[in-house]
């Protein structure tokens, strides 16, 4: 079989970690590929660093419209990101009749549907097992692996920076902010963490890992998403009192009348495996009809994690590059006319389990009103406890609910907010037990 030659778009971190394991393990690779795999051209605006990247192995070129107009290249890696340039570069090389490999989850989550609409009108493929979790092969174990299963449901720590930001909270009994910055001299936050700490970037994941999961269109703008960036330092410290751990989690559920997509903190059961990873590392649980529960763990970032990822989708595409593309993996595991159209279900209507904190008058009855509001919505609860007041007026209360609608938990926190004897605004967290 003939040599692949590949462009090479974006030399940063993972641009520069894939050049660098594609050179290194060429052997091993092209034992399992049946064929030399070569980066033949690499883009980007900044040549000093591409050269830098490439040295005398490959051309280098500003101009990655060069590459994937260049009749002898057979695969274009994306790794610039970004939704503009990116999807442009993208859908010419489709167009263009090349296949395409890429770790870029915001374009997939925002525009993932006309790729694949793209992509399969020209007989080509697009690859994407970079795109979520890193180094871990989640993509590749949703869309073959568990191919036997129904998914139940989806459950993961699929951000580093935030997980990095909860570990560190704690441990050291550090306030949100200034673990942020720490996390930011480290390398593990950007400079603007918005993506990271307010957990778009995990819906972006998620929604692609559910599209999957499910045999659903990518619908990121359907996913509900909340960040870490409002938790207290005392919220993890009660958590961990009671036996959870504040994770920020993705999680994708099929429900009867529809399928759950959200993003929010959450509590989890410290003797849960998950509730456990610590750092920036990722972890992810699936739960099949047939397996049961599947846990996938291993660095979610990084130069060589990540290109790990990204030089076994090229493996893949060499494999089948003979085969009929009707015969291929589908990109979203199930095939493209046969993707159901249950809706994800609005955040009102999804079911969980809460933890309240309330800031109370430390007076006789107040324990007893509250208690009726919930009782009023159908909530129960599972624990109660009171912290000590401390000779202050206005002491914490921490309720553990059982399982009820998010619509009920609403209205019965407008109501217990307006009662007099409670001081500002309640916190809610989901609480998850994943089993």
């Amino acid at each position: 079989m003939k040599p692949i030659n590949v462009g090479l778009l974006g030399t940063g971190t993972v641009g520069g970690g894939t050049f660098k394991v594609l050179q290194r393990n060429s052997e091993e690779i092209s034992r399992r590929a049946g064929c030399t795999i070569r980066i033949a051209v690499v883009a980007d605006t900044d040549i000093v660093r591409a050269k830098g990247v490439a040295g005398d192995a490959a051309r280098v070129t500003a101009d990655a419209f060069e590459v994937v107009n260049d009749p002898q290249i057979d695969v274009v890696v994306e790794l610039i990101g970004g939704y503009t340039i990116a999807k442009d570069l993208m859908l010419k090389a489709i167009a263009n009749g090349k296949h395409v490999v890429t770790a870029n989850k915001a374009l997939l989550a925002l525009h993932g549907n006309e790729i694949f609409s793209a992509a399969r009108k020209q007989g080509v493929m697009v690859a994407f097992e970079a795109a979520v979790g890193g180094g871990i092969p989640i993509i590749k174990s949703l869309r073959e692996g568990l191919t036997a299963n129904r998914i139940e449901w989806i459950a993961g720590i699929i951000n580093g920076t935030s997980n990095f930001i909860l570990s560190e909270m704690r441990a050291k009994g550090a306030a949100f902010a200034d673990v942020l910055k720490e996390a930011q001299s480290k390398g593990y936050a950007e400079a603007d963490p918005t993506f990271d700490i307010e957990g778009v970037d995990a819906a972006h994941k998620l929604a692609i890992m559910a599209a999957i999961g499910f045999g659903i269109p990518v619908q990121f703008d359907k996913a509900y998403v909340e960040g870490i960036s409002k938790l207290a330092q005392q919220d993890i410290r009660y958590a961990e009192e009671l036996g959870y751990r504040i994770k920020l989690l993705g999680i994708a559920k099929r429900r009867a009348a529809g399928f759950e997509l959200r993003v929010h903190p959450t509590l989890i059961p410290t003797g849960q495996l998950i509730a456990n990873v610590e750092g920036v590392m990722n972890a992810i649980l699936v739960k099949g009809d047939a397996v049961g529960q599947t846990m996938y763990y291993g660095a979610g970032a990084g130069a060589e994690p990540t290109a790990s990822a990204v030089v076994a989708d090229l493996v893949d595409v060499a494999r089948a590059l003979t085969a009929d593309p009707e015969h291929r993996v589908p990109h979203l595991a199930f095939q493209h006319d046969q993707l159901s159209n249950v809706p994800i279900l609005p955040m009102g209507e999804v079911e969980t389990s809460y933890y309240l904190r309330l800031r109370v008058a430390d007076k006789a009855g107040v324990l007893a009103d509250i208690t009726r509001i919930l009782a009023d919505q159908a909530i129960s609860i599972e624990a109660l406890v009171q912290k000590p007041h401390d000779g202050e007026e206005h002491v914490d209360i921490i309720l553990l609910t059982h399982l009820t609608r998010e619509k009920k938990i609403d209205a019965a926190i407008l109501s217990i907010e307006a009662l007099p004897v409670v001081s500002g605004k309640i916190t809610r967290i989901r609480m998850e037990a994943l089993q």
